[in-house]
């Protein structure tokens, strides 16, 4: 059984309450837009950390994520894409990579829209976080936090860190 802890959208922020979170957990996975070498140095000083880069990232961290990453967590195929849509609205990127293979589970970031919703067509299930950092239009910042037992995936809570003043 692996928990997970899954963030995206930092933006350059981190504060204890996501790391005290981040400890609760088996691995930590941040979707993109880090924002900062800062982030990444504090997550994994804490947890295993896997990611992608998103679109303000810098050539530094753009070289230690990669843009698509796709890797078993235990028996649960799992495809990680920064700028990567939702169940009908894909981006041409993740419709390419779905088409190839299906993975059990997409997550993708850059929206700062919280969504947990399941894709029959494809069978499986997407997850965005929305935005732990306090940069863009979202209200309130959020994570996700979840169990992977073998290949099933359960447990999923949202986490509220509160509005983003």
């Amino acid at each position: 059984m692996t928990k997970i802890l899954l963030l995206s959208d930092s933006h350059s922020y981190i504060d204890e309450r996501i790391l005290e979170y981040a400890k609760q957990a088996d691995e930590v996975w941040h979707c993109g837009d880090f924002g900062s070498m800062e982030v990444i140095e504090r997550l994994e000083k804490v947890k295993p950390l896997k990611g992608v880069y998103g679109n303000i990232d810098n050539a530094k961290i753009r070289s230690e994520f990669p843009e698509v990453n796709r890797f078993f967590c235990e028996n649960v195929e799992v495809l990680m894409i920064h700028i990567g849509g939702y169940p009908g609205k894909y981006t041409p990127l993740t419709k390419k990579e779905i088409s190839e293979k299906a993975p059990n589970l997409f997550i993708s970031g850059h929206s700062h829209i919280l969504k947990a919703m399941y894709d029959e067509k494809n069978n499986l299930l997407h997850l965005n976080p929305g935005a732990c950092g306090k940069q863009g239009w979202h209200k309130m910042r959020t994570m996700m936090r979840f169990t992977i037992d073998d290949t099933e995936i359960k447990d999923l809570e949202i986490i509220e860190l509160g509005p983003k003043v």
